[in-house]
């Protein structure tokens, strides 16, 4: 089996025409990617708007690796997903690296962008432009949830997704969607109305941010974009352009920055990923405007520059990026920490999506969160990227964004990819 340099490649080997459209319920298929992985780790429109390409860096100067080589194979039915707790803290210790496989889980999706695990195993899924919620099940099956109320265009819409911490007992689900006046946070169980708990942060047909996640301390934290409006990043009392921290009712902490302000960072443009290490400490991926994307390590009242500076400026009004991209590798989304994960090889690693870089970063990360090495992974083999997720089992879930407008999608778009161990 010849290697596959190509996206043509790939359609060619997993992708049919589709003349019947795409129905409301799916089953998975499954296609096997061995990835040669090693230990070591470096796409199109960011805000995904076009760039100049540039120079990609980082403060610790990193060692970049060669993407990984990939074969692609068809396999049979995909096992039954093991939605238990993975016993992988002490396999990570005790073993070495793992031959990795991606694989497809599902198709048939429209532009997807938030992607959770409930303590079921089911899998929960936003698309962004139809506004649906969607729900995987063990088996591969996709169903309807419920349609929320969003009224955004172009980068708005459904976005962000995350759980209540005590979700086996209160069931609470968090939504971040854009509407014809703001950007907002809202809660909901399952078939009910959502009930909104953050409301007014600015709103545009692009920056609109509308990554949320719960941090080790139990507040939601939730990740906005300026929306165009470059100088409200520097202003404290502006939602946009900010990393904000609330309470699951929408408070904000006592201990927050700015006494009854929910600012947690600022000087953002676009935040688009959120990610917690083994320690606690937070790390944000977010779009530059044409020549550097950013990953940051995320400190409580920090400011990031945006609009005065980007990249590394050596100013020490600001805190620098850990590492940056030109636009055209990454233009970054969603991120993920792997944490007592299933690739002994790739345990505390930063991944991020990128779209327009159509490729999967990895960040080898030292003790103190600064980046040792940095390796591309499926470059050039499924399409733009949206977001990455540790799934219950150790692995990750990875959901392309194809058919979001800015791509090129083949007639299984769009997919979720599964990387784990071979044969797992």
């Amino acid at each position: 089996m010849p290697l596959l340099d190509s996206t043509d490649a790939l359609r060619e080997k997993t992708c049919a025409k589709d003349s019947t459209g795409r129905p409301l319920t799916f089953t998975a298929i499954l296609f096997s990617v061995i990835v040669v992985a090693g230990c070591g780790g470096t796409e199109q429109g960011s805000s995904d708007e076009p760039g100049d390409p540039g120079g990609s860096g980082s403060q610790t100067e990193p060692t970049q690796t060669e993407g990984s080589q990939t074969e692609l194979t068809q396999s049979g039915t995909p096992p039954a997903e093991d939605t238990g707790t993975p016993e992988t803290e002490s396999a990570t210790a005790n073993t070495g690296p793992v031959q990795v496989e991606t694989s497809v889980v599902a198709t048939g999706l429209e532009a997807p962008w938030g992607l959770v695990f409930t303590p079921g195993g089911e899998a929960l899924v936003t698309e962004r432009d139809s506004g649906r919620l969607l729900s995987l099940d063990a088996s591969g099956n996709i169903e309807e949830v419920q349609q929320l109320p969003e009224g955004g265009s172009g980068e708005g819409g459904l976005l962000g997704l995350a759980l209540s911490p005590d979700y086996a007992n209160d069931g609470l689900i968090y939504a971040y969607y854009s509407t014809g006046s703001d950007n907002r946070v809202v809660r909901f169980r399952q078939g009910e109305d959502p009930e909104p708990i953050l409301t007014g942060i600015p709103v545009n047909t692009f920056h609109n941010g509308g990554r949320i996640a719960f941090g080790p301390d139990g507040f939601l934290y939730v990740g906005t974009g300026d929306a165009g409006d470059s100088p409200s990043s520097q202003d404290v009392n502006s939602l946009a352009g900010k990393i904000l921290r609330i309470t699951p009712e929408g408070e904000a902490p006592a201990d927050n920055p700015f006494q009854g302000n929910p600012l947690y960072s600022y000087g953002h443009r676009n935040v688009q990923g959120l990610a917690w290490d083994a320690s606690g400490r937070l790390y944000a991926s977010e779009f530059g405007p044409s020549s550097v994307d950013e990953v940051n390590r995320i400190e409580q009242g920090g400011n990031y520059g945006w609009p005065n500076v980007e990249g590394v400026a050596g100013d020490l009004n600001y805190i620098d990026p850990i590492s940056f991209w030109p636009t055209a590798e990454a233009s970054p989304s969603g991120a993920e920490i792997l944490k007592n994960g299933a690739i002994p090889q790739w345990e505390g690693d930063f991944f991020m999506a990128g779209l327009r870089g159509q490729r999967l970063w990895r960040l080898d990360l030292d003790e103190n969160g600064n980046v040792i090495e940095q390796e591309p992974l499926l470059q050039g083999e499924a399409g733009r990227l949206r977001h990455i997720t540790q799934a219950p089992d150790g692995s990750l879930w990875v959901l392309t964004s194809n058919r979001d407008g800015r791509g090129t999608p083949v007639a299984d778009d769009d997919r979720i990819l599964r990387l784990a161990p071979a044969n797992s």
